[in-house]
């Protein structure tokens, strides 16, 4: 590695976990997209498409902590490679359940959507520790909120192409494009995904910039031939729960997430059913707020780094987007006061552009997770933002078969950024890296080899 102009390995990084990303949220959505066409096919009622929807959040939220666990023990190339081709698979396998009756239909569709789930759970916690280890403090909030703008990208490339097939060949076509899409790149992610120290392609300049200036380039370095390591310590588990400023965190993701969750499973549904629309041009008006989400997400990060690189404190840089986006996003309740469709759609993409602003959550993550157990507090804080993935869609669900509308559904969707703000604003305090305390080290031992002297 020659101490030449530095090299720049750390964007093509980037750009993979932007892409990860990307087929991630387009593999989540299938099923919104396919949502209305299911239930004509299968005969279902809103409840039941909502527990459905919601099939995926249990698994993922229940694979959080042993996702971020296998990411620490054993480094976030090859578990997430192997999460990617599994949840890719799976997707696949969705596009046959229309083989078999409609109840076991019902069933392996759930079933199907909770691996998938289960499969994704060390995505971004995976995604968190690989922007830890190779980007220095002032790029991380940029980095995290380009590959958290993924979402909206997927919508913004892959929901007119969804659209298109369901409309054209039929929902199950879309389950086994998207899988097939996913299965391919994740020989892709093997070839090109590697440590900072080890990664063939990068310089000694661009490795010593990110060593010197916060990156956690040596994470995943314990992993050698022949070396032991330690899986992380369940007390480390203990002690974030009980710091206030992740708990403001956890609560303000799980509110943010209720938002996301909406877009992602209701949104195209209501697009139809509310407004009247064609699964094919539901899937194109979908992407617009999702433009506007993608704009509002890199900017949000470019935002956040740029406060930092003046002189403003950690806590103000990061605090500042996000309350001000999930203030703008609240503005998707006026949706129930216009009929214009335009205006819909204008106060969706708003809505969208500013919880993009404030969708900064991961890179809270990467600035406060401690440097032992970066997977494992990821995957605590995915954990609880994830909740919102199963609660989300049934509440939405339940509120749609008590009123015959979505008005109190977009109200609840508002709420919740209302609560995020409380959250960051009255609970958080002050944004900084946690330190872990050491539980004692072979305490019951030293016990017993002090009982065995003595007798």
């Amino acid at each position: 590695m020659p101490s030449t102009k530095p090299t720049h390995v750390r964007y093509l990084i980037l750009l993979m976990l932007f892409l990860v990303t990307t087929i991630n949220y387009a593999d989540r959505a299938t099923i919104a997209i396919a949502g209305s066409s299911l239930q004509k096919d299968l005969g279902i009622d809103a409840v039941t498409l909502g527990y459905i929807f919601s099939a995926f959040g249990w698994a993922y939220v229940a694979g959080q902590i042993p996702g971020g666990w296998l990411l620490d023990r054993f480094g976030s190339k090859k578990v997430y490679a192997l999460s990617i081709f599994t949840w890719s698979l799976f997707t696949v396998m969705q596009g046959y359940v229309g083989e078999f009756g409609v109840s076991t239909a019902i069933v392996a569709l759930f079933m199907l959507r909770f691996l998938v789930g289960l499969a994704e759970a060390p995505s971004f916690p995976g995604n968190a520790r690989i922007v830890a280890a190779w980007f220095p403090t002032a790029e991380r909030g940029t980095a995290s909120a380009i590959f958290n703008s993924a979402q909206y990208f997927a919508t913004v490339i892959f929901a007119p192409l969804m659209g298109w097939i369901v409309y054209t060949f039929g929902w199950q076509h879309v389950f086994v494009v998207m899988g097939g899409i996913g299965i391919v790149f994740s020989l892709i992610w093997l070839k090109l995904i590697h440590s900072p120290r080890q990664h063939p392609m990068i310089n000694s300049a661009e490795f010593q910039h990110i060593a010197d200036n916060g990156g956690l380039v040596d994470m995943d370095q314990d992993k050698g031939k022949g070396q032991k390591v330690d899986g992380p310590k369940w007390d480390y588990i203990r002690q974030l729960l009980t710091n206030r400023m992740m708990l403001g965190v956890y609560l303000g993701q799980y509110c943010i997430n209720g938002i996301t969750y909406f877009f992602l499973t209701w949104f195209p549904v209501y697009l139809v059913q509310e407004r009247g629309m064609t699964i094919l041009k539901a899937g194109f008006i979908a992407s617009l707020p999702a433009i506007c989400g993608f704009i509002g997400g890199v900017l949000g990060g470019i935002i956040s780094d740029y406060l930092l690189r003046k002189g403003h404190s950690l806590t103000f840089a990061r605090k500042a987007p996000i309350i001000g986006g999930l203030l703008l996003s609240t503005t998707i309740v006026a949706c129930n006061y216009v009929d214009v469709e335009w205006m819909v759609v204008g106060f969706m993409a708003l809505a969208f552009f500013g919880k993009g602003v404030g969708a900064l959550g991961w890179a809270v993550v990467s600035d406060t997770s401690p440097k032992q157990i970066a997977g494992l507090s990821g995957g605590l804080f995915n954990m609880f933002g994830n909740i919102a993935s199963i609660t989300t869609p049934i509440v939405i669900g339940y509120i749609i078969a008590t009123t015959g509308s979505f008005k109190w559904a977009l109200v609840f969707v508002g709420c919740n950024a209302l609560v995020a703000v409380f959250s960051y604003l009255v609970i958080v305090g002050p944004i900084k890296r946690v330190v872990l305390k050491e539980p004692p080290v072979n305490g019951p031992e030293v016990t017993n080899k002090l009982s065995q002297a003595h007798s």
